[in-house]
């Protein structure tokens, strides 16, 4: 029960920043911070990951929904030291897929300058896949790794 609130929390705080960046952004706007590390910049991300997939709603619908039940399948068939890598990727995919669905494209504000801009969803689903390689990788019994 605890990953499915986690990922619950993911996708309530991810939606959140979406509506205040949506809120305080505008399109082509960029606000600098942390010294300039950091900007907020509003964009509309039609694709996936580094512009994959273009305008192609139903398709990436259809492959967040996959992502999302093969990641809950895996999720009830693994050990707990799973459960957080798989809540954080739960949690973005859902997360991402509830702009898709309601804008028809995924909202993304974080800009570093040196990386497409992206979202705290996107972070949930990089962070949990990273951590779910180290654990796969070390092929420990993973109930410790975590």
């Amino acid at each position: 029960m605890l990953p499915f609130i986690v990922a619950g929390l993911v996708v309530l705080v991810d939606q959140a920043t979406k509506a205040i960046a949506a809120a305080n952004l505008s399109y082509g706007n960029s606000i600098p911070a942390v010294g300039g590390l950091v900007s907020f910049t509003l964009v509309e991300n039609t694709g996936a990951g580094f512009g994959l997939f273009r305008n192609q709603v139903l398709i990436l619908v259809f492959i967040s929904g996959a992502a999302i039940f093969f990641t809950v399948y895996y999720m009830l068939k693994k050990r707990p030291g799973y459960y957080l890598p798989f809540a954080l990727i739960l949690g973005g995919a859902a997360g991402n897929l509830i702009d898709r669905l309601r804008f028809g494209h995924v909202i993304d504000f974080i800009d570093l300058h040196w990386w497409p801009v992206f979202n705290f969803a996107d972070s949930c689903i990089t962070i949990g896949s990273v951590m779910l390689f180290f654990i796969i990788f070390r092929g420990k019994d993973a109930s410790r790794t975590v």
